[in-house]
């Protein structure tokens, strides 16, 4: 099939605006835009971004409309690193900016390759990438308690120096060094929901809030927006701005095929349909583990305490079956 046979296959970008049920935000994680150690370079993420989007286009050519969202932090990381290396010779890049810096890039890969999935399915669809601001509270208590690692791993006497000529926080992490740690508000708002659900009433794909947002703290009397060196976590932030939306549906792409219970012992129970009550007391009896699924089970219920009909976790294989309820931890209000 030719490619004018195949996009006329399939309705106008128009149509997918028409059923919010239909609607459905995705988060992936950073990390599964590197496939291993060895593969890491810009070449290498943007096949692994094509890999990502093919399952997407594949939910796309179903009939939903997705807005994505993604994660950071190994970018951020590679940001940081040449910024370090080269801070006798050039100015360093500020952690706000790094943030603003692998929305762009990372939104183009997503945005590019989206777009030629979504034409080798005779799908037409505008895909569109907003850089994407999330207000924090000033006053929110990370500020004062930095603990979210970020960039490389130091030497006690380097981190004593980094603390000493940089103002760094330094901690100890996993025995393996040191690093710089930072602060991680609470999202309270996305500043450009109205834009993105605008995109979506004309029926584009968008990508949204990489990273969590770039933080930005809001002057309570001018409205004036000034950017913060903080980390968002994505999946917060990606439930603010599902809620916000209105989307049907919150799935959220990791590595494994779902949340477990008992997970790494030989007990260990996939969940495939729980309530968030159920969720909850599973998180309260210390199932996730926290920097891994417990964000993720804490992004899910807020979102389904905002009005939101259905949460799922899966595998980006998984993508296309889970949405259909067939796969991964279904998860629904009560």
């Amino acid at each position: 099939m030719n490619g004018r046979k195949q996009a006329c296959a399939t309705p106008g970008a128009g149509a997918f605006g028409a059923d919010p049920d239909r609607r459905v935000l995705i988060a992936i994680g950073g990390n599964s835009l590197i496939r291993d150690q060895n593969r890491q370079s810009v070449a290498d993420q943007y096949e692994a971004a094509a890999d990502t989007t093919r399952r997407i286009a594949d939910v796309v050519a179903r009939g939903f409309q997705v807005v994505v969202t993604h994660g950071n932090g190994p970018q951020v990381g590679f940001i940081l690193l040449r910024s370090e290396i080269s801070r006798h010779a050039i100015h360093e890049v500020p952690l706000v900016s790094c943030v603003a810096d692998t929305q762009g890039a990372i939104g183009y890969h997503l945005q590019q390759t989206l777009r030629n999935a979504l034409l080798e399915r005779g799908v037409r669809a505008d895909v569109v990438t907003v850089v994407t601001q999330c207000v924090v509270d000033a006053e929110d208590p990370s500020f004062q308690n930095p603990s979210k690692p970020i960039g490389l791993f130091y030497s006690r006497e380097d981190a004593e120096r980094a603390r000493r000529e940089r103002g760094w926080v330094m901690m100890e992490d996993a025995h393996r060094g040191f690093r710089r740690v930072v602060p991680s508000p609470r999202p309270l708002d996305i500043v450009e929901v109205p834009l993105i659900r605008g995109l979506m009433d004309l029926g584009a794909m968008v990508i949204a809030a990489g990273g969590g947002g770039i933080p930005v703290v809001r002057d309570p009397d001018t409205g004036a927006l000034r950017g913060v060196d903080a980390v968002i976590d994505k999946d917060l932030a990606s439930a603010l701005l599902a809620n916000a939306l209105g989307v049907s549906t919150f799935v959220i792409s990791t590595a494994v095929p779902g949340a477990y219970v008992h997970f790494g012992r030989p007990d260990q129970r996939l969940l495939r349909r729980v309530t968030a009550s159920e969720m909850a007391r599973y998180a309260e009896e210390g199932h996730f583990a926290a920097g891994s699924m417990a964000p993720k089970v804490e992004a899910i219920l807020r979102f389904l305490r905002g009005g939101g009909r259905r949460a799922v976790i899966t595998s980006p294989e998984h993508l296309d079956g889970a949405l259909e309820g067939r796969a991964g931890t279904q998860v629904v209000p009560v």
